[in-house]
């Protein structure tokens, strides 16, 4: 059946080709685990799975793209307000989880 799909289709897929998609669309899921994706692989070392980690070049220039907006957001987004007087500002900090 695959071997005619293939022939309908003009393309020369592979089972291990379906298996290296699944894997690495698995493998790019944050609420799986890398352990779990080896686990389904049935890899014994987890650098094995590793391989499917690796992002193709249009995705790191995407990603790429996105920090780069992230940092101009940053650059332009207005300075935090100064404590009123007499507050400490280190106290603030500390009271409210990060830097007055």
């Amino acid at each position: 059946m695959f071997n005619r799909a293939n022939d309908l289709l003009g393309s020369n897929w592979t089972l291990h080709d379906l298996r290296h998609t699944a894997s690495y669309r698995m493998a790019q899921d944050p609420d799986l685990s890398l352990v779990d994706v080896q686990w389904v692989l049935a890899h014994k070392e987890l650098s094995t799975t590793q391989v499917y980690l690796t992002p193709s070049k249009d995705e790191v220039i995407s990603n790429v793209l996105a920090h780069h907006d992230r940092q101009a957001r940053l650059r332009e987004a207005p300075a935090p307000a100064q404590p009123a007087p007499g507050y400490n500002p280190d106290s603030l900090g500390i009271l409210f989880g990060g830097s007055a």
